[in-house]
């Protein structure tokens, strides 16, 4: 029988089997031995989310190639993968087509991103990143068979990206059993070992509630197949700002401990959210910490936490029944006071009536003469005497015996939430007696006042009872005199809340506002100042306006400012005259800003500070002294348009009063900014910038011309602010100190934590 021709094959993908170390004439059998792996697919399968990472021995996964896409469906993948020898094998006529595929994915192998991929497992056999997954998580297409017990590998051939594929392949051909990659395994559920199904979506909900974000969960199993729990996410440690936290639950007690506390904080809170709120900090080492109040909450001071609170309700309650208890016989004293109002309202009501319709005839006015002048002139108004009532021991007689019973006792959730709620039931009395007593006092005042009118005019009508003579010539008048009413009270006004700045919501109408406001009253050169603000040059502005700077350092920026000018566009030469003069673009191009079009020419800080190569020392602190004077001059002319809410922060220092301080207006981007410099210990200084104080905002016409008039208002570039500190009548005491957790580099997955404590001063 006739041997086929061996297939010849190019020279490059000679280099790199040679790399891979396969030698296409001898497959190792382990390497192309396949089980049938009985594989079905899970229900809710969902491959962009992984629930498990483990390190798996290489010789432990088989390889299926299939001709797919990895955004095909994983039963299309499945069902059309073949395995790996097929596609090795140049002999066999069936398999023809497969082999060159296989060669032409050979062809498209990449060297450097194995490399790539040699390095990144390196690192992870050390150890894991922060956030668990990193950038490469996603090539790798790892499945796990319950049924059989086998890990395997689908690779759609149809990619562009092998380089996952054939690291593995390369590793295996390796044949060391101590060869294991860290990675992803799809589609697998939560094992169960430590916590139950239940209890990790109870675990994301739960801490929903708290950090209002929802965190990641993985399982990680070690080489020697040992788990570990990680819980990561984000949460708000002060206001909107948020730190990245991880909490490693590394057994089953831990995870039990883990899961215990986050439910029994989640049922306080939704029970009785009127007297629970848990907040979230993170501690040294970026684990999450939860408070109530300023007390700490751990599962093993939880049964006291509980014991404590529950004897605070007991207390409380005890107050809300004696304070009711009192209310309630005030109620029951004023009640009396406005039956006994109603009478005498009533009767001077009947009396007036009385007069008001007998003095229509001739007759009647005799008969009310002779009726009512038996009674006194004046009558004295009555007052009513409030009955005193004996003291009774109201504590004494409330007093539960079942409380001292179980004073020294531990107590459940649901004892805790049975008390708060009555003692909630107790506060809906209290707050609905006190109504009760607010609107029966201001019935009674208003009573009073209708009695003490009604006095009054009765009182003048017996002021002309003399004679029967004056009577007659009163009653016959066509207008008496008429009684002012009482003046009516306004009971619960309250006085109009004005709404706070909120940066989400209100950022951007402000930044329109703003820079409609810098439009009509800076001048250009005094724009440009303030771009010049924007700059590395600030320091160097702040120096000059405290009259710090020495001749050096103006040398120095100067210096620095040429190399940085070298750098971004050819030198002109000494002798050359720069005919564009300020326009460095063309003015005719449009440009966007946001979604909107634009044909405005962007500032030049070397434009505006006329530095060139033959700018000297002096000229150029001149231009420097202009500019901190337009901006010193531009803060006297411009009012913020709203009250607005600033952040600064510093490092490991007091805010400098003196200083063009620049405030920012989204506290998460200020905190970012100062979290990527060196020191832990972050000063954040927060201030209430009231309506018509002065403030120099970044907006849209500090970074561009406006000469054809097509430049979007608002601040698109910036969320900054120039605040002269030194002018505002500002009292700032030390408020909540925080810590924020944050990587070092965000862009590298083996990045080192870096914890920062925060303190507040408002």
């Amino acid at each position: 029988m006739q041997k086929k021709k061996k297939t010849a094959i190019e020279p490059e993908i000679e280099l790199k089997l040679q790399y891979l170390g396969l030698n296409l004439d001898k497959v190792p059998k382990d390497i192309i031995q396949y089980e049938p792996l009985n594989y079905r697919i899970p229900r809710g399968y969902d491959e962009t989310h992984y629930k498990q990472y483990r390190y798996i021995p290489v010789n432990k996964i088989q390889i299926l190639l299939s001709p797919t896409n990895r955004l095909d469906s994983l039963e299309e993948r499945y069902q059309k993968a073949r395995p790996l020898e097929q596609y090795l094998d140049s002999q066999g006529e069936e398999n023809i087509l497969k082999y060159a595929v296989f060669l032409n994915m050979l062809k498209q192998m990449s060297i450097d991103d194995i490399e790539k991929i040699g390095a990144e497992q390196n690192k992870l056999s050390k150890e894991i990143p922060f956030k668990v997954k990193y950038e490469g998580s996603y090539l790798w297409q790892i499945y796990y068979s319950e049924a059989t017990g086998k890990y395997f590998m689908i690779v759609p051939t149809t990619d562009s990206d092998y380089s996952a594929f054939f690291y593995l392949l390369k590793k295996k051909l390796e044949n060391k059993n101590t060869n294991m990659i860290y990675v992803p395994v799809i589609g697998v559920d939560y094992s169960r070992r430590y916590l139950s199904k239940e209890a990790f979506e109870d675990i994301q909900n739960y801490l929903w509630l708290f950090t209002k974000e929802w965190p990641a969960i993985y399982e990680v199993y070690n080489e020697n197949d040992s788990l570990t729990i990680h819980v990561l996410g984000e949460t708000c440690v002060y206001g909107k700002i948020k730190s990245l936290y991880h909490v490693t639950l590394k057994n089953n007690v831990e995870a039990n401990h883990f899961y215990k506390i986050l439910k029994a904080m989640f049922i306080m809170q939704t029970e009785i959210p009127n007297y629970f709120e848990f907040t979230t900090d993170v501690n040294t080492k970026g684990g999450l910490e939860f408070y109530f109040k300023d007390i700490k909450i751990e599962y093993s001071e939880m049964a006291n936490f509980i014991k404590d609170r529950y004897a605070f309700s007991i207390s409380a309650k005890k107050e809300v029944i004696n304070e009711l208890e009192k209310d309630k016989k005030r109620l029951e004293e004023l009640k009396q006071i406005a039956s006994m109002q109603d009478i005498e309202y009533l009767e001077k009501e009947k009396q007036i009536s009385t007069f008001l319709e007998c003095k229509k005839t001739f007759f009647g006015k005799f008969k009310y003469y002779f009726k009512y002048s038996k009674k006194s002139k004046k009558q004295k108004e009555v007052v009513p005497e409030i009955p005193k009532q004996p003291k009774e021991d109201v504590e004494e007689k409330h007093q539960d015996p079942i409380i001292h019973e179980k004073l020294g006792k531990k107590y459940t959730i649901e004892e805790l939430i049975q008390n708060y709620k009555e003692l909630e039931d107790e506060e809906t009395k209290l707050k609905n007696t006190v109504m009760d007593i607010n609107a029966i006092k201001l019935k009674n005042k208003n009573m009073k006042k209708k009695i003490e009118n009604a006095t009054l005019f009765i009182e003048e009508i017996d002021k002309h009872k003399k004679s029967i003579f004056e009577f007659w010539k009163y009653s016959n008048k066509d207008e008496l005199a008429v009684l002012p009413e009482g003046e009516e009270e306004e009971i619960g006004v309250v006085k109009r809340i004005e709404k706070a700045f909120d940066y989400s919501e209100d950022f951007e109408n402000y930044g329109i506002n703003l820079d409609k406001l810098q439009r009509e009253i800076l001048t250009a050169d005094e724009t440009d100042s303030i771009y010049i603000a924007t700059t590395n040059v600030i320091e160097m502005l702040n120096r000059l306006k405290q009259n710090t700077a020495t001749p050096k350092d103006v040398e120095a920026l100067l210096k620095s400012l040429k190399k940085e000018l070298r750098e971004s566009e050819d030198e002109i030469e000494e002798d050359d005259f720069d005919i564009f003069g300020g326009i460095a673009e063309d003015s005719t191009k449009i440009k966007k800003i946001g979604n909107k079009l634009h044909r405005e020419i962007e500032k030049d800080k070397f434009h505006i500070l006329e530095v060139t190569k033959m700018t000297r020392q002096i000229g150029f602190k001149l231009s420097l002294e202009q500019v901190v004077k337009n901006i010193k001059n531009s803060l006297t002319k411009i009012q913020s348009p709203e009250d607005v809410t600033l952040y600064k922060a510093v490092v490991g220092e007091k805010i400098n009063v003196n200083e063009f301080n620049l405030f920012n207006m989204n506290p998460e981007a200020e905190m970012r900014e100062i979290c990527q410099q060196e020191g832990t210990n972050i000063n954040l200084y927060k201030i209430a910038l009231k309506k018509d104080q002065n403030i120099l905002g970044f907006t849209n016409i500090i970074f561009y011309d406006n000469t054809n008039k097509t430049l979007p208002l608002g601040m698109d570039f910036s969320s900054k602010v120039i605040v002269d500190v030194a002018s505002l009548d500002l009292s700032i005491k030390r408020g909540k100190s925080f810590h924020v957790a944050v990587l070092e580099d965000e862009k590298d997955d083996f990045s080192k934590i870096s914890v920062k404590r925060v303190t507040v001063y408002e």
